[in-house]
């Protein structure tokens, strides 16, 4: 490890300190440095903790789903996805996979660091405070890595969580979710302990009509747990450190198809609140992943196993500074650096023959971004501009391919890769202008950047019969983009957001089909020549006494631009990006009475590069409701899919239709204690 003093500062993450007026009046709310002003001239979105606490599936993807236009690479959660397909992006850029937005938790970027897909059985909701994601890239302090947007997910403070929490529910398939949160506070600061567990003996992925003897169930066991300490060092300087874990074990509904991911996390954040403000954050990830993938004959009689990825490790370390200079009461201004540096492997057992592997695979490699970077805006009455702008350095190296027989002799293949290193500037601008005590208008543009991950670079894949290959001479990917939009507020409660925006995606890594049979597909990593992407967001919320309600609509028209060797790809949409995403709640709440229903609805969307295989639109509802059986004791009902819809998430090179999860009903209890 080339940063030898980050281990030692590895217990924890953020919180913060907040000072009045005088010196020993200090609050500590659990977050870190305020939001820039700036921020209003982007196109952002809340979601708080009541609407993480009252949905249908309590899980984090599910809840992201109220962001029309963030999705996942694939539409199945993280019960039964495979768990490299898990992703993020925004904007129709579309995926491969990895993620194109940022997701960071606490300050620390959460992207598993040799494949760059999110493990969300690690995030609880009950542990979560709020979730604001920015449409838009070029991050700005964040980091490198927000080709599309920024996902900002900060843990739940002493004020929104009880001495002790907990809820336990029972589901449809024999599934089982519970979680439980404790919080001591005390002068100067909190300590809280958070514990999540989930089982289901799972549905049966593949679609009714095309089943055969080999397809069963798909089981899924996951738990997480979390400590996090908040301590008050100083007047105005603040001490957080986390710890966090997760398992994961999931099948994908055939034999030889088990998936296991085990993880943990730490991190040490100082943040000083003085004239001066500042933060310092060191992390360490260590990740470990296993998965086994089948080969299933036509008639669907027969799973042999055909890849074992035994072992594939990865850490990630990471370090951020940053200070907020006093300049003047109209002028936020941020400057700081930071740096991440990512290592890993996977290890591999494939070609079997007689039911038994014949040779072994390893490949890896490590990667570095360090950065400077500086964010500043300015009010000038009704008036904000603001800008950002980072320079980055990146280091490609170490990275090695090498496959042998198992029964000795000579490598099969044995290739050491060029090191490779470049700088990448980027940034944004932008402008939000009140016209009015109801209207402000926004304006702005961007450019983001994302390194390839090691699993691109290094690690050929195939899921069933369909084999992808990787390529270490990818180049990182650019995005550039602009917007412009509008948000009003005509009376209390009610605001209405629009937004319209063009991207350019330049060298979209992209897994692009060599060749294709009814049963197979031959594919491998490519640098697109670019993919454009234009559209238009609205949000709206709308709060009426005890009611609530809240709508999401994304509408994008995504092209491939392509040319040499997969020039037939020109003008075709990105795959696993829909035209049209809608979500739309409409909520009741008075006390600790609750009812809610939500609907979603995702347009048709192409499964492939070559547009040959189609995913069906889905629409569906899901519902919540909540009711109060004594003071600290509160009844809860939860519906996902309760018309059970059938959504596809995914077509094999057999044709073969995967869905996501069908109807699944919840009944369980909460407790609230203190």
């Amino acid at each position: 490890m080339r940063y030898l003093l980050l281990p030692a500062l590895t217990l924890a993450t953020p919180a913060v300190a907040q000072t009045g007026a005088a010196a020993d009046d200090i609050v500590v709310t659990g977050r870190g440095l305020p939001d820039s002003p700036g921020e209003r001239a982007f196109d952002i979105v809340t979601i708080d903790r009541d609407r993480l606490q009252a949905n249908a599936a309590a899980r984090l993807e599910s809840v992201l789903a109220d962001v029309a236009g963030l999705q996942q690479f694939r539409r199945s959660d993280s019960r039964s996805a495979n768990p490299t397909s898990q992703g993020i992006s925004l904007r129709g850029i579309g995926g491969n996979a990895s993620s194109r937005a940022l997701l960071i938790v606490d300050g620390v970027p959460q992207a598993d660091p040799f494949g760059g897909w999110v493990a969300f059985p690690a995030y609880a909701t009950g542990r979560l405070g709020q979730v604001r994601v920015t449409r838009g890239g070029g991050s700005g302090y964040f980091g490198p890595g927000a080709l599309t947007g920024t996902v900002q997910i900060d843990s739940a403070t002493p004020d929104q969580l009880a001495p002790l929490d907990a809820s336990v529910f029972y589901g449809s398939r024999d599934s089982v979710d519970a979680q439980g949160n404790a919080a001591l506070v005390r002068d100067g600061g909190f300590a809280t302990l958070s514990a999540a567990y989930a089982r289901g003996d799972g549905f049966v992925p593949t679609v009714a009509g095309q089943r055969g003897p080999v397809d069963r169930p798909a089981p899924y066991e996951q738990a997480s747990a979390a400590l996090r300490t908040v301590v008050t060092i100083a007047p105005a300087t603040e001490l957080q450190a986390n710890v966090s874990a997760f398992t994961d074990r999931r099948e994908r509904g055939t034999a030889y198809t088990a998936n296991q991911s085990d993880g943990a996390d730490a991190s040490l954040r100082l943040v000083g609140r003085g004239r001066w403000g500042w933060s310092a954050l060191a992390y360490l990830q260590t990740r470990a992943f296993a998965s086994s993938f089948a080969s299933v004959n036509a008639a669907r009689t027969t799973a042999s196993q055909s890849l074992n990825q035994y072992n594939t490790p990865a850490t990630g370390l990471g370090a951020r500074i940053e200070v907020q200079p006093p300049v003047a009461d109209t002028v936020d201004l941020r400057l700081g650096a930071d740096l991440r540096d990512v290592s890993g492997k996977t290890q591999e057992l494939f070609t079997f023959v007689a039911a038994r592997p014949t040779r072994r695979r390893e490949a890896g490699g490590e990667t570095r971004t360090q950065g400077l970077f500086a964010d500043g805006s300015v009010t000038l009455g009704d008036l904000t501009l603001t800008g950002a702008a980072r320079i980055d350095w990146w280091t490609i190296d170490g990275g090695y391919l090498s496959e042998r027989p198992l029964a000795g002799g000579a490598a099969l293949t044995d290739t050491r890769f060029a090191d490779r290193s470049g700088d990448e500037a980027t940034g944004r601008v932008g402008a939000a202008w009140r016209a009015a005590d109801w209207l402000t208008l926004r304006a702005a543009g961007y450019r983001g950047w994302r390194l390839p991950t090691l699993n691109e670079l290094y690690r050929p894949f195939r899921v069933g019969n369909d084999v992808t290959a990787a390529n270490a001479a990818l180049s990182p990917e650019r995005l550039t983009g602009i917007e412009a939009g509008a948000t009003l507020t005509p009376l209390a409660g009610a605001s209405l957001a629009a937004t319209v925006f063009r991207d350019r995606l330049t060298d979209a890594i992209a897994n692009v089909t060599l060749s294709s049979t009814p049963t197979s597909a031959s594919r491998v990593r490519r640098n697109l020549d670019a993919i454009r992407s234009t559209g238009v967001e609205v949000d709206a919320r709308y709060a009426f006494g005890p009611f609530d309600a809240l709508a999401s609509w994304s509408h994008v028209d995504a092209r491939v631009r392509a040319s040499g060797a997969a020039a037939t790809l020109d003008g075709l949409r990105p795959a696993q990006t829909p035209r049209d995403a809608v979500s739309a709640t409409l909520g009741w709440r008075r006390e600790r009475a609750a009812l809610s229903a939500t609907l979603r609805h995702v347009a048709r969307q192409f499964d492939d590069d070559q547009n040959s295989r189609s995913l069906a639109p889905a629409t569906t509802l899901d519902g919540y409701a909540a009711l109060p059986l004594t003071r600290a004791l509160t009844l809860e009902a939860r519906a996902e899919n309760l018309f059970d819809a059938r959504v596809e998430a995914g077509i094999s090179g057999a044709n073969i239709v995967e869905r996501a999860t069908p109807r699944t009903l919840w009944i369980g209890l909460r407790a609230r204690l203190g």
